[in-house]
């Protein structure tokens, strides 16, 4: 089969496409044929050599994909059948024309909805779900600051805070960008590179302040996190595009608020990184599962048409599977609104 592959770590030039072994599902697995995957900032720093993937995982590049179930491991239980359209939540290997997943992570996908639609919910839409309600426990009438508002992340983040009845807020780099995030539902924007977040913020809470903060940006910004985050408010990250190093009296500022921060990493909880002997442990082994089972069941039936309120993906291009370098360099471009999804050859 043929997969997005690299050599050596490096810059999109080092990308290409490879023939490679097809994967052969293993007990619990489902074989999955991929018709479309999206590219995510974790494809781009595994290209670079800053994120490599979990033990076990394929180190194919792509975290979901979308595509229609072609064959069964031993053991799987019956959930799904031979055929089915399917989106699926990965470790890796998502950007090739087959990939194994336990039948876990798998969702239908939606009706009436494409596969290159599809392609662009997993990884966003359950991050984002994972953050505000699995790590954040956002409450209706809260408020929830969304950095990189109009990343894949952010704009399913606005939606699913709308759906639990709690005020969006974003920032994004461009008046466009602002733009798409008020489109999807933020009840406000701001551009943090004219104006300061964290005023135009405290403006619009009435110096109250919010209540969680998904923050995917790191070290630059807490000092304007701390400053409009409200007394036992939630700070969680789940990134660090402009690095981790902090400068200056974090703890003392955060213990004045009785804030909290969490952080979280969705792709690191794989199987093999959580079993252990001890029952802590097993406890978290179906992590993902879970997550995947909260999803479909509380959030997914919203995407389907006539729901209300209608969720949707936001895809701003599509690259073929052989233009994989030139959908990296759009992403470290940061110009993309939304997704950026990888069709698979047909």
């Amino acid at each position: 089969m043929l997969a997005a592959y690299f050599d050596c770590p490096g810059g999109p030039e080092n990308l290409y496409m490879k023939e490679v072994m097809k994967p052969h599902p293993g007990e619990g697995e489902v074989l999955l044929k991929v018709s479309a995957s999206a590219l995510n900032r974790a494809d781009l720093l595994q290209r670079r050599g800053k994120y490599p993937p979990p033990k076990g995982a394929s180190d194919i590049l792509g975290l979901e994909a979308a595509g229609s179930v072609v064959g069964l491991g031993p053991g799987c239980k019956g959930t799904w059948k031979m055929g089915d359209a399917v989106m699926a939540l990965l470790s890796g290997g998502g950007q090739a024309e087959y990939v194994t997943v336990p039948e876990g992570y798998l969702m239908p996908v939606p009706k009436d909805m494409t596969f290159l639609q599809a392609a662009a919910i997993p990884e966003a839409w359950l991050t984002a779900f994972q953050l505000l309600h699995f790590v954040g426990k956002v409450q209706e009438g809260e408020s929830v600051l969304i950095h990189a508002g109009a990343s894949g992340v952010g704009l399913a983040a606005i939606q699913l805070v709308n759906l639990a009845k709690a005020v969006p807020i974003v920032t994004a780099g461009t008046q466009e960008k602002l733009k798409a995030t008020a489109a999807a539902g933020a009840a406000a924007g701001f551009n943090y590179k004219n104006e300061d977040f964290s005023e135009r913020v405290l403006e619009f809470t009435q110096g109250s302040g919010v209540d969680v903060i998904l923050d995917c940006v790191g070290g630059s910004y807490w000092e304007k996190n701390l400053n409009c985050l409200s007394t036992d408010g939630r700070w969680i990250i789940y990134g660090l595009l402009s690095g981790g190093e902090v400068h200056g009296d974090l703890f003392a500022r955060l213990l004045s608020k009785r804030a909290s921060i969490h952080t979280s990493l969705l792709r690191s909880r794989d199987k093999e990184a959580m079993m252990g002997n001890n029952i802590k442990n097993a406890s978290f082994l179906q992590y993902k599962e879970r997550l995947v089972k909260a999803f479909t069941e509380d959030v997914l039936p919203y995407f389907s048409e006539g729901a209300s309120p209608h969720l949707q993906p936001l895809v701003d291009s599509v690259y073929p599977l052989h233009k994989i370098a030139e959908a990296h360099r759009f992403m470290e471009e940061n110009k993309n609104i939304g997704k950026i999804v990888i069709e698979m050859p047909a």
